[in-house]
């Protein structure tokens, strides 16, 4: 057998996460760290740049709809309702940081909650597979961000 590829371990790690692996404390920080990330996005759909790719974005649509943050009737198809709800998170730059600079939940999260919203009343996800979908994306950020090469470079903050 060939020996395992970077990518293909990192998959193969990535598929085999269940539900089962989510430790107390796992989901208790997950349920901080959403908790913090919503709020942030809240506070962010009252800023500029939010106002301007919500309006930007309605001109698209489709049978999926996804909801935009603070605005209940105002939904959007799920990738656009990510895409605005992430700039929300991000315009106001107070979630969760790693060293080197990046914000695991506000990537991670619009995109969790718009897809678990566009499925069918009778496949809706639990909220441990909605908190697992969540560690899945961090996990997935983690890893790259520790294979990078740019990260590396970047120096630490005393």
């Amino acid at each position: 057998f060939p020996s395992q590829t970077i990518t293909g371990n990192f998959a193969k790690v990535i598929h085999g996460l269940n539900a089962n692996q989510l430790t107390d404390q796992v989901i208790q920080r997950s349920k901080r760290m959403i908790l913090d990330t919503l709020g942030v996005g809240l506070l962010g759909t009252s800023t500029k740049v939010c106002h301007k790719v919500a309006q930007y974005s309605k001109i698209y649509s489709s049978d999926l709809s996804s909801t935009i943050w603070g605005h209940l009737d105002f939904r959007l198809p799920p990738l656009y309702a990510a895409f605005v709800n992430g700039v929300a998170v991000h315009s106001m730059d107070f979630d969760d940081t790693w060293h080197p600079a990046t914000h695991p939940s506000g990537a991670v999260l619009p995109a969790v909650i718009a897809l678990s919203e566009a499925f069918p009343q009778k496949k809706k996800i639990s909220g441990l597979d909605l908190l697992l979908a969540f560690n899945v994306g961090i996990e997935v950020q983690g890893r790259l961000l520790h294979f990078s090469r740019e990260a590396r470079n970047i120096p630490k903050r005393c």
